[in-house]
């Protein structure tokens, strides 16, 4: 068995290998290709560890455990830690362990830029990320990885930690509200743990996306109830885990695949003022992906521990 650690993994990612995957992943699950049940998840008075197995045709069977603690201080530990491991599709033979933490905040940021990439506007934008912790940074990286990000803008709760993940990033600035950053912004990230609504529906302005990845309520209603909603798959509307809290009640059919806007089975930006919102809920084919393209460099490249079972 291979084992592939945190260090390791972050070594071998691709960033261009693993935008291709994902949306080879995500077109699978649109058109009914892929084995995937519902999300579950065992709760403790801290917080919950989810359980995601899935298989993509072409890229494997695999799956992920990740613990969820909102509250932990990430000096400590993060919020979300996670390990990956990979079966022999042919024999149900486990032949990989692979750190899961960066893993998941990439591939979470590039299925966010790969919605982006589809439904933005064209020409140069300006980017609003509203969070500056793991997923902040890593939507900061994939969609100026994807886009063509002109400028960059970063408010968080705590204003200490965007100044210092802006000064990172050439380009990028930190400003004082979540506000500002949101009507400054053709492409608005909610990157947040928050509980209530990041944003106002009037601070989203014609024309613009939004993408939200926080298992909490982040996005308000009325900009959900007058945007075009895409998601990755049409369970987001159950229970959470499994769904979103923003989407409950929403009419599943009402939805649009993400995998069939990049297949070109559903149309991407449909009017230069249309405002497009992505919820993503997080989906066991990312993962599949992502472990798929970490395993194959890092046995490209001999990086990994072979161990016993």
């Amino acid at each position: 068995m291979l084992l592939v650690s945190e260090s390791e993994v972050r070594q071998v990612l691709d960033l261009d290998d693993l935008a291709e995957a994902l949306s080879t992943a995500l077109t699978a699950l649109a058109a009914g290709a892929t084995s995937v049940p519902a999300r579950i998840a065992a709760r403790t008075g801290a917080g919950m560890l989810a359980a995601m197995p899935g298989y993509v045709p072409g890229l494997g069977l695999a799956a992920k455990l990740v613990s969820v603690y909102p509250g932990n201080d990430g000096a400590v530990a993060p919020s979300h830690q996670a390990v990956v491991v990979a079966f022999d599709e042919a024999t149900g033979t486990p032949t990989a362990l692979v750190s899961g933490s960066y893993l998941t905040a990439m591939r979470t940021a590039m299925t966010s830029a790969l919605a982006a990439r589809v439904l933005a506007g064209p020409g140069a934008l300006t980017l609003a990320v509203l969070g500056a912790g793991v997923q902040g940074a890593a939507h900061l990286i994939a969609l100026s990885h994807l886009l063509p990000v002109g400028e960059a803008v970063i408010a968080s709760r705590n204003p200490g930690r965007a100044a210092e993940l802006a000064a990172r990033h050439p380009g990028a600035r930190a400003v004082a509200s979540f506000e500002e950053a949101a009507r400054e912004a053709d492409v608005v990230c909610c990157c947040t743990d928050a509980t209530s609504p990041v944003l106002e529906d009037g601070w989203i302005r014609a024309g613009a996306h939004v993408s939200s990845v926080g298992s909490g309520a982040e996005l308000p209603e009325g900009l959900v109830r007058r945007a075009r909603v895409v998601v990755e798959s049409r369970d987001a509307t159950a229970p959470p885990p499994a769904g979103a809290v923003e989407l409950q009640g929403i009419d599943p059919a009402s939805l649009t695949l993400l995998g069939d806007v990049l297949a070109g089975r559903a149309p991407g930006r449909r009017s230069p003022d249309e405002v497009t919102v992505f919820k993503s809920t997080g989906h066991a084919v990312e993962d599949v992906a992502a472990c798929a393209v970490a395993l194959h460099r890092a046995q490209a490249l001999g990086v990994g521990t072979v161990l016993p079972l």
